[in-house]
């Protein structure tokens, strides 16, 4: 078959859909990309090794403007890009993003059939209403069910998450040892690894400075904090007294800070980490916003987490996400307008001082993971498609 995944501009639609893609490759399938050129996915997808076709979608203005009208020609100009990018495809997979929407209504009008994959328990716009236009959904969170209509035909299957992420629990020993080298970790030391997205999260970043300093004087913790690229200087100023490394180890971690000694608390900051295997296979706790790819990758590795779900995503589906992985025994919720410094200190301690607590919580996460979602969105898309494993495992 021939296939045309689109979707993009956070890792969120990223990272699926180039897993997606793999799988479909190792089962001898050719995939195309349709993506924009402004976001993750112009440097991840050609990186991956797949062929990427750029479409020049916009979001569409939500209130009537000046700009409606510039965002309407845009909108006719990525419909009659992507129906030249689907002529000729077997089957079309949107992963969410805008530039799903042109590609999904360009196949149907094509008579291309088409797989929609659903990453947050509570969909999106979009999705609710090109689900009429789909052969089927895929699911990520089976509460996302009762958002679309009853003929709608869904499965759940996960959400797709990469081959180095997967590989963490079997490999988990080797990446951790490699992850105490790259970030100066102690291996005496519990590790809590803290982080908002690709694109980092600045109310959790300062939180987390805040219970830092409170519990300085831990000399059995560790702490890795991943600003986003935006927030290293601000949050670097914040815990005072570190000298930055512009390029540490490997090159996947860039604008690492070094803060604490033997006395107390260690801080590790990092403005961007490219390789998340390692800090997953070290993690004891991790403290992270709610996003659907973070979830899936904390369970399919097994790690306890205490999540902030972001306040202003679309129908709260931040929450919903955390609220599930917290029904599967696997996470800790606090709101966002509940998060500081003291609040989140003392979650950390709740947590990181009761070894059984965490061990339930793995084994929970654990039980809330899809390792084989890659596969099994690959399943529906050759169902729709008409197509057949041709190849691999």
């Amino acid at each position: 078959m021939r296939v045309v995944v689109a979707g993009g501009g956070t890792a969120g639609h990223v990272y699926p859909g180039l897993s997606l893609a793999s799988a479909l490759r190792r089962r001898g399938h050719d995939v195309v990309f349709a993506g924009t050129e402004r976001g993750l996915e112009a440097r991840l997808v050609p990186a991956a090794g797949f062929p990427f076709r750029v479409v020049r979608a916009k979001p569409f203005p939500r209130k009537l403007s000046f700009s409606t009208l510039a965002a309407s020609a845009v909108a006719v100009a990525a419909l009659r890009e992507c129906t030249r990018i689907v002529a000729g495809t077997d089957v079309v997979v949107g992963m969410g993003g805008y530039v799903s929407v042109p590609s999904v209504v360009a196949a149907r009008r094509s008579h291309v059939p088409v797989v929609l994959h659903e990453q947050n328990a509570v969909p999106g716009l979009a999705n609710r209403a090109l689900s009429r236009l789909a052969g089927e959904v895929a699911l990520t969170f089976a509460d996302a069910r009762r958002y679309f209509p009853k003929r709608v035909r869904v499965e759940v299957t996960g959400d797709p998450v990469r081959e180095e992420i997967l590989r963490v629990p079997e490999d988990r020993d080797t990446l951790a040892k490699e992850a105490q080298v790259e970030f100066g970790l102690d291996e005496g030391r519990k590790t809590v690894v803290m982080f908002g997205g690709s694109q980092g999260a600045l109310h959790v970043d300062r939180a987390a400075v805040g219970a830092c300093r409170l519990l300085a004087d831990r000399t059995d913790l560790q702490v890795v904090l991943v600003t986003g690229p935006a927030h290293l200087d601000v949050i670097r100023r914040g815990l005072g007294g570190a000298e930055v490394a512009a390029e540490v180890g490997s090159g996947s971690v860039r604008g690492l800070l070094r803060a604490g000694g033997p006395g107390g608390i260690l801080v590790r900051l990092a403005g961007y980490v490219e390789r998340m295997e390692l800090l997953y296979a070290c993690a004891d706790l991790v403290v992270a916003r709610a996003g659907a790819t973070t979830i899936a990758e904390l369970s399919v590795c097994g790690i306890p987490a205490l999540l902030v779900p972001y306040p202003y995503a679309t129908g709260r589906h931040q929450e919903a996400n955390a609220r599930a992985l917290q029904r599967a025994g696997g996470a800790s919720v606090v709101l966002d307008e509940q998060l500081s410094g003291p609040s989140l200190a003392s979650r950390i301690e709740s947590l990181i001082d009761h070894d059984d607590r965490l061990l339930t919580m793995a084994r929970g996460s654990r039980s809330f993971g899809r390792p084989d979602a890659a596969d099994r969105v690959a399943d529906v898309v050759e169902r729709v498609g008409g197509g057949s494993r041709t190849g691999g495992p």
